[in-house]
C-alpha cells in the first residue's frame, strides 16, 4: 500500500506534504480532495479524520494522521530535514509552531478571500492585512541573516513557512519591500524542485 494524501491543491497546508515526500524520495498517491463542494464533509472522509480537515494523509499501514506539520515531521523523521542539534531542532519547532498561529491565520486567510474567492480587497479585515505584514516583516528580519530559517541548511520550518509565503502577493501583499524573503522562497523552491 502507498501512502495516500488526501488535499485540495489550492491549499499550502497540503502541498507542504507533497512537497516534503517528494523531498525525501517517499512514493504517495494524491487524491484531490475539492473542499468548497464539500469534500472533507462526506461520511468516507469524515472516518479518516473527523475535523473534516485537508490535509489528511493515510500512511502504507492504514492509519490516517492529519495537521500538515505534524505530518511532514513524521515522514522526516530521522532525515536531514530535522536538524540533529537539539536546540536547532527546538528553533525548527518554534518556526513552524508560529506559522500555524502567526502567519498562516493571515496570510493564507487574505489570500483565500482576494485570490480564491475572487474578493475586493475591502473584505479583508484591516487586523488581517497588518498581522500578515508583521509576520513577513518577522520572516524578512531571520532571513537578512541567515539563508534558510535554522541557519545554512533547509529544515521543515522553510517548507512550513514557504507553502503560503510564496503565494503572499495573491493575498494583496507587496512583496518589493521583502528582498531576503524573495530571496529565500527561490532558494526553498530549487531545493524542493517547485517549479509552478
Amino acid at each position: 500500500m502507498t501512502m495516500r494524501i488526501y488535499g485540495d491543491s489550492r491549499s499550502g497546508n497540503c502541498l507542504k506534504i507533497k512537497w516534503a515526500a517528494q523531498k525525501l524520495g517517499i512514493p504517495f498517491d494524491w487524491t484531490e480532495v475539492d473542499i468548497g463542494q464539500g469534500g472533507t464533509r462526506t461520511d468516507e472522509f469524515l472516518r479518516m479524520n473527523p475535523a473534516g480537515q485537508v490535509p489528511t494523509v493515510v500512511l502504507d499501514d492504514g492509519r490516517a494522521l492529519a495537521q500538515s506539520n505534524a505530518v511532514i515531521g513524521y515522514l522526516a523523521e530521522g532525515s536531514d530535514l530535522i536538524p540533529a542539534d537539539p536546540y536547532d531542532r527546538a528553533k525548527m519547532h518554534e518556526w513552524m509552531f508560529w506559522e500555524q498561529y502567526s502567519h498562516e491565520p493571515y496570510v493564507a486567510v487574505a489570500r483565500f478571500h482576494r485570490h480564491l474567492m475572487g474578493k475586493g480587497p475591502e473584505s479583508v479585515e484591516p487586523r488581517i492585512m497588518q498581522r500578515g505584514e508583521a509576520a513577513l516583516a518577522r520572516l524578512e528580519l531571520q532571513l537578512k541573516q541567515t539563508p534558510f530559517l535554522v541557519g545554512a541548511a533547509l529544515s521543515l520550518a522553510d517548507i512550513s513557512l514557504v507553502a503560503y509565503t510564496r503565494v503572499a502577493h495573491e493575498g494583496g501583499f507587496d512583496m518589493a519591500p521583502y528582498p531576503a524573503i524573495r530571496a529565500w522562497v527561490a532558494r526553498v523552491e530549487a531545493a524542493l524542485g517547485i517549479t509552478d
